[in-house]
């Protein structure tokens, strides 16, 4: 090669360096969403079945807070927050998500449970 170069490539990489850069960036960007939605979905889906079986153990006359705060552990999430009103059991529940520069991110829900309600 005698180092000799075609009149349209000299300076391209000027511009392909950058553009690439950003290419990974917002790669890296979208795979943490994901990860993020992920989790969320997770936890969320935690919070739904500790809520039904909180809300069933009310209904049995056990301790609603201590059955969803169980289904929380089995399900890889923290038991936050339990309420209990009326036969009605609201739980929060956050688990570790996807970690960013580092840090680990954290990732709530909410759900709620209790007898339906018969107009």
């Amino acid at each position: 090669m005698t180092g000799r170069h075609a009149r349209g490539d000299r300076g391209s990489a000027v511009w392909i360096t950058p553009f690439v850069g950003l290419l990974l960036l917002a790669a890296l960007v979208l795979a943490f969403q994901g990860g993020v939605l992920v989790s969320q979905r997770r936890v969320q889906a935690a919070a739904d079945l500790a809520a039904l079986a909180g809300a069933s153990a009310l209904q049995r006359g056990d301790d609603g807070c201590a059955a969803a705060g169980t289904i929380a552990r089995r399900n890889g999430a923290t038991l936050r927050r339990c309420d209990v009103a009326d036969q009605e059991l609201v739980v929060t529940l956050s688990r570790a998500g996807p970690q960013a520069l580092g840090r680990e991110v954290e990732v709530r829900a909410s759900a709620r449970a209790g007898p339906a309600q018969v107009p």
